[in-house]
């Protein structure tokens, strides 16, 4: 398997997650007060928080805490209130890179996500300099050896934007944001079990990164994905996964 494959790329990247999960948590619980201080405390009539409780199960947190930071958001309780800032810069090779937070302190915040770029030869740039290079979206990926058809004719009946399948069998589902959960709904309900089910920004021109070109970018993604502050880091990089 070429080192470039989507299918590696993914794997590397779920590696990467796994050794961090002491942070999700804390990731979670922020974007679940976000979510329900923003759209109320119902998740049938707020998908953000809905999609936010899906990932608190996902990374096994019991239900009594989940319930707690939502009260907590929406009862107004004392605590600290975050921010949301999006940044955006370029690793090397012009790959282009975003950087969601919250943040109870932008100065903070900025100044570590602007020493991180600098220390690993990337550049941070203005709002809108990165981001038309992505698409907001559902994104669903199943392994090699998932059927074609079965996955493309559930998806698409279900609202589907789009279903691809790559030379090594990996198949991409593609929704709008208001159907993701309508085809995730449809995926489930057949025994269908993705690699990733999320809410992305899915790049739209990957570039190509080998040696130690790679190995730079993914300390880059690394320390800003360690920063407290940091929810998600977007880009566009496939990497040559052999030497990471």
């Amino acid at each position: 398997m070429s080192g470039h494959s989507k299918w590696a790329n993914i794997q590397h990247r779920k590696g990467r997650q796994d050794e961090k999960r002491g942070k999700i948590w804390t990731r979670i619980i922020r974007e679940i007060t976000v979510a329900a201080r923003a759209g109320g405390a119902d998740p049938s009539s707020n998908p953000r928080l809905r999609l936010a409780m899906d990932r608190a199960r996902s990374a096994n947190m019991p239900a009594d805490r989940i319930k707690y930071n939502i009260d907590k958001a929406t009862g107004c309780a004392e605590g600290i209130s975050y921010e949301e800032i999006r940044y955006e810069g370029y690793g090397m090779a012009g790959v282009a890179i975003i950087v969601d937070t919250m943040t109870d302190n932008r100065v903070r915040t900025v100044a570590e996500v602007r020493h991180i770029f600098a220390k690993y030869g990337g550049n941070m740039g203005a709002a809108g300099s990165v981001v038309f290079q992505f698409k907001h979206c559902g994104q669903f990926v199943f392994a090699p050896g998932v059927s074609e058809d079965h996955v493309m004719e559930l998806a698409l009946e279900a609202g589907a934007d789009d279903v691809v399948t790559d030379c090594e069998g990996v198949i991409e589902v593609i929704t709008s944001v208001s159907q993701f959960e309508s085809v995730k709904t449809a995926l489930t309900a057949a025994g269908l079990t993705p690699e990733v089910s999320e809410v992305t920004l899915r790049a739209d021109n990957p570039i190509e990164l080998t040696g130690a070109d790679a190995v730079r970018m993914q300390k880059l993604f690394d320390a800003l994905e360690d920063l407290d502050d940091v929810q998600a880091v977007y880009h566009n990089a496939e990497l040559d996964t052999d030497n990471l």
